[in-house]
């Protein structure tokens, strides 16, 4: 059985393919088109996910879309009806998007990717439930899913028992913590469903309790969980902006303009949505947990990325077992999609995790990654580098960053999801504190104050980070430091967001790990994704390369090749990030 789940026009569009009850590929359009959250249709992933298994679409018993259109299209005309007359630019600008295409999606799959078959379609927030449950190890868990909003629902708790998936009680727009968090981003001049882990990353510096109840006048907050917003200070329902004046009236002033200066206002201003989101996700899992009693919960949604807030959720000793899905955004229902018609429809038996890992994306052969060094060789003459045999690569490199020397990582399948898993990713040597910065603004041309996260072996999680013996495989628990001896990922909370490692999770991250241990006796690297600012995540060689070559790294590791960029002179140019940035039309 092969079931093709796709997700797009609104956020994040991506693909998934489950053959068999195992998904076996998945990835973003962005990573192709090269457009950071690029919502078109994903033809670019569909495309990968059908190659990579050697299919045509015809091979495709079953194409299923994660958004209900007609639900979605009938929500939007009663929030109209209901802002009359306010709204009416966003009303003229919205049904043209919707007559033109997203009302027609049947169509348009069924066209564009000459598709015979059926196509099915499940509610949004299923969607995000089944990614979360059936990609879990469990075979019962309260289910909890959070976000801006599906068709009509924000939030939504349910239960899952074998293949019996059920959601029970939900939250309806415009009443919404993902909007609430999302209007907090466009007020402190982050990009909306873009940024708002730097609002999260930004709180840690403010005081949490100077705009508490100034958040407390927007959100009326039951003991269960449930709320409501307050709309007189928001204008997402009629407007093309988030909030308005009478919010500007609330926090003391308009709007912060795109880069600049972050003040202690707007630190605090974040400090405090952090912590009322905290309270807010806490009510609501332990309230599931009483209308749906397990030892397990499974989350997904946009706010299930709020690492900050799992952590708390794994502190409070709710749960025995926390299982969130790594894409937790809107790119993971294409995969709930795909997982909802194998379990539901079709009913087949849960018999463990739909999903192995989250390294699902393209991979490229050390064949092919000597044929595009070879064409890297004839634009830049002189290019030298080396390849290694598997044994030897790992001591190589642990080498280098034992000498802090900044790595490029590239390996096997690119990640699924907003993280780098030891994939894509760059790293370096958390013991210094200067790689905070230096990797902050010469490599990832980012905002100085933005963590990065360490990842660590799984067996010495417990030395370095409170993690109460959970392991955070994922990157999507941020927990307490125990050890001064990492400065680089250790957050100016004392927090760090951790990716716990088991070799069979990927064994030759782990064994790079491993020999960086035996240099210095540290079970931690820095791992951040390879990308910078404003890009997707690195997919090809040749994106990897350009990266390499215009940004502050040392070392690039592509599969067995390794590149020094003090032994290519040519590469070793003065990077200016304003015109690297126009360059490649990155925001």
């Amino acid at each position: 059985m092969k079931i093709l789940g796709i997700s797009c026009f609104y956020h994040d569009a991506a693909a998934a393919l489950l053959v068999d009850g195992e998904i076996v590929a998945a990835a973003q359009e962005e990573r192709f088109s090269r457009k950071k959250h690029d919502d078109s249709f994903p033809a670019h992933s569909i495309e990968y996910c059908l190659s990579s298994q050697k299919l045509s679409i015809g091979d495709i018993d079953y194409v299923v879309f994660y958004d209900k259109p007609v639900l979605k299209f009938e929500r939007l005309l009663m929030t109209f009806i209901k802002v009359w007359p306010r709204g009416l630019r966003l009303f003229v600008t919205a049904m043209r998007v919707w007559l033109k295409e997203k009302l027609w999606v049947e169509h348009t799959i069924a066209k564009r990717l000459e598709y015979k078959g059926d196509i099915l379609f499940t509610e949004h927030h299923y969607a995000h439930a089944a990614s979360a449950y059936y990609a879990s190890p469990f075979l019962d868990a309260t289910v909890v899913t959070m976000d801006g909003v599906g068709e009509w629902d924000t939030a939504t708790v349910g239960y899952a028992r074998g293949n019996e998936l059920k959601l029970t009680h939900t939250i309806h727009f415009p009443d919404s913590l993902g909007m609430l968090y999302s209007a907090v981003t466009y007020y402190l001049g982050f990009k909306v469903n873009s940024a708002e882990y730097k609002v999260m990353g930004l709180a840690p510096y403010g005081n949490p309790n100077r705009y508490y109840e100034h958040f407390k006048k927007l959100i009326d907050v039951k003991a269960n969980g449930s709320f409501r917003l307050d709309m007189r200070y928001f204008a997402y329902e009629y407007g093309l902006t988030m909030t308005n004046t009478k919010f500007d009236a609330l926090f003391g002033g308009q709007p912060r303009t795109p880069e600049s200066e972050l003040t202690e206002r707007h630190k605090d201003i974040a400090a405090s949505l952090q912590k009322i989101t905290e309270e807010i996700v806490l009510k609501i899992v332990t309230h599931a947990k009483k209308l749906h009693p397990s030892e397990n919960l499974c989350m997904a949604g946009g706010v299930a990325l709020n690492a900050v807030a799992n952590g708390k959720i794994l502190a409070s000793g709710v749960f025995k077992n926390i299982y969130i899905q790594p894409a937790a955004g809107d790119a993971g229902c294409a995969l709930g999609a795909a997982c909802y018609v194998y379990f539901d429809v079709l009913g087949h038996k849960k018999e463990g995790s739909a999903m192995k890992s989250a390294y699902l994306g393209p991979s490229f052969s050390n064949d092919e990654i000597k044929d595009f060094l070879g064409e890297a060789g004839r634009e830049y003459p002189g290019f030298r580098y080396s390849v290694f045999s598997d044994s030897d690569l790992s001591s190589h490199v642990a080498k280098f960053l034992s000498e802090n020397q900044v790595v490029g990582w590239f390996q096997g399948r690119m990640e699924f999801g907003p993280r780098a898993l030891g994939n894509r990713s760059i790293l370096a040597d958390p013991r210094k504190k200067e790689n905070w910065q230096r990797v902050n603004l010469k490599i990832k041309f980012r905002e100085s104050f933005r963590p990065f996260a360490p990842s660590v072996l799984a067996e010495r999680a417990g030395e370095y980070f409170d993690l109460h013996g959970a392991e955070s495989s994922y990157m999507l628990l941020v927990a307490p430091v125990r050890m001064k001896s990492i400065p680089a990922v250790t957050h100016v909370d004392g927090s760090a967001r951790i990716q716990t490692l088991r070799r069979e999770d990927n064994e030759r991250f782990y064994d790079l790990i491993s020999e960086f241990e035996k240099l210095t006796g540290c079970s931690v690297l820095v791992n951040t994704s390879f990308n910078v600012r404003g890009e997707p995540i690195v997919c090809t060689p040749k994106e990897a390369l350009r990266v390499f070559a215009n940004t502050d790294m040392d070392v690039l590791v592509l599969g067995n090749f390794l590149i020094v960029k003090s032994e290519n002179p040519m590469l070793n140019i003065k990077v200016n990030q304003e015109l690297y940035l126009k360059e490649f039309q990155i925001d």
